[in-house]
């Protein structure tokens, strides 16, 4: 689980220079504020909806271990990543995904995952929890609960990257992702445990993920309700916290400088799918959602609009900004973990750091027109 990067402080005045008015007044401010709930819970519905359909494919596989049916799960796992990419950008401001006592965030998409905690690798045969059957006698949601995070930051036991990892298996290819044989899963030590660890995560994913879509859904006294509510000024200073700690600290820093900076597949996303990119630029996506208030085919009022009555141009490069990191990040060659290791990805995946950087810069302009400083440690 990452750590927040941003510093948030509220500017001691609302009013902008070339604004006479108060930037977030209530009649225009709202709209902005509520579209920003019903986005979320739009978002939110798609993340279930397709953890649901990942499960119903690991179901089917671990009742018949078949090459066929393991491809089916890792597509369902693919297919399910892109809506909850876009939803990390409602993190980072101790909503429901992070609140930092009840956030199941770490439960969900922890990283990164040191595979031996979960289960065998390449000269350990005998790692893990799977195999642990003398300390673990019993799989259960509750103990692979406990034992996420227990002792160590990449001790990973639950979550998108431990089905990823049990999927997948390590990545040894230097041109593809990892190869594990559905035999795993049937003929191979344990493997009646390591089908039933990896159904049990992934029916602890989707729980974890209807308790955050239930805290947005409309007509409900939960947060999304609280939120919608909440005094503009507070709203909004919250959806830039979420925006601009994705785009700057976590995205362009701990997702992809990192790795970057390391040239080691251990530091992507999703290494054992090799799905880096597309976690990168379903992450973007969230971001360029928000500012437009816009999700799928449902569009509405969004921060840009509330910029645009302050500094149209600045709401003009807002949108390039975003555009030009999208743009960016599709131009890496993939996959994202060769890419950080030739001279032509380098410069590609370097292009695409340097965009959401200056994405960020702009993200701290649009919360100074808007009266509000963001300070970034």
């Amino acid at each position: 689980m990452k750590k927040l990067g941003w510093m948030v402080l509220v500017a001691g005045t609302l009013v902008s220079a070339g604004c006479a008015t108060d930037p977030l007044e209530e009649s225009r401010a709202r709209p902005v504020v509520e579209r920003y709930a019903a986005l979320v819970n739009e978002n939110y519905t798609d993340v279930v909806t397709k953890a649901r359909e990942l499960q119903t494919a690991v179901n089917v596989f671990v009742a018949d271990p078949t090459e066929a049916k393991l491809t089916a799960a890792r597509n369902a796992w693919l297919a399910a990543r892109p809506a909850y990419g876009q939803s990390e950008a409602f993190r980072f401001y101790g909503g429901p995904i992070d609140d930092e006592d009840t956030g199941p965030e770490g439960l969900i998409n922890a990283w990164p995952l040191d595979e031996a905690y979960i289960d065998s690798v390449r000269g350990s045969p005998e790692a893990g929890i799977i195999n642990a059957t003398l300390e673990f006698p019993t799989l259960t949601e509750e103990l692979l609960t406990s034992l996420n995070e227990r002792d160590g930051e990449t001790n990973i036991a639950t979550g998108y990257h431990a089905i990823e990892f049990l999927l997948w298996g390590q990545d040894e290819s230097k041109t593809g992702p990892g190869n594990r044989p559905a035999s795993d899963f049937e003929t191979a030590p344990n493997a009646e445990r390591r089908r039933q660890y990896l159904k049990l995560a992934t029916e602890l994913l989707v729980k974890d993920l209807e308790s955050v879509q239930a805290q947005w859904a409309p007509g409900a006294d939960n947060y999304g309700k609280k939120f919608s509510a909440e005094e503009p000024k507070e709203a909004v200073l919250r959806i830039l916290t979420g925006l601009g700690s994705l785009s700057g600290a976590e995205l362009s820093g701990e997702r992809m400088t990192v790795a970057y900076d390391n040239r080691d597949q251990e530091d992507e996303h999703s290494c054992f799918s090799d799905n880096t990119k597309g976690d990168l630029y379903a992450n973007a996506l969230g971001i360029q959602n928000v500012y437009l208030g816009r999700y799928g085919n449902q569009d509405g009022k969004g921060l840009d609009e509330l910029v645009a009555a302050v500094d149209p141009k600045l709401d003009e490069e807002m949108k390039k900004r975003l555009q030009a990191s999208l743009d960016a990040i599709q131009a890496i060659p993939g996959p994202f973990d060769q890419a950080i290791d030739t001279a032509e990805g380098r410069v590609k995946v370097k292009a695409a750091i340097d965009a959401l950087e200056a994405q960020t810069e702009t993200l701290v302009d649009v919360a100074t027109a808007l009266g509000i400083t963001l300070n970034l440690e």
